[in-house]
């Protein structure tokens, strides 16, 4: 199951782990880099800085 590492940058450029998010939309057309960042946002919320936010798509593996 593909799922995203969300980082954020702060102001000494030291990255922090925000979360991670599995994915779960079926159409795989809707997923690009703009809408993955904005789960990041959405996850972060409004006391990071949104443009120093990135991810990692990783590979998981699902519960039995």
């Amino acid at each position: 199951m593909c799922a995203y590492e969300f980082y954020w940058f702060d102001k000494t450029e030291k990255a922090h782990f925000i979360g991670i998010l599995k994915e779960k939309r079926e159409d795989l057309l809707r997923i690009t880099r703009e809408s993955v960042l904005n789960l990041g946002k959405k996850v972060a919320g409004d006391h990071t800085d949104a443009t120093n936010i990135y991810f990692i798509q990783v590979e998981v593996e699902e519960p039995l």
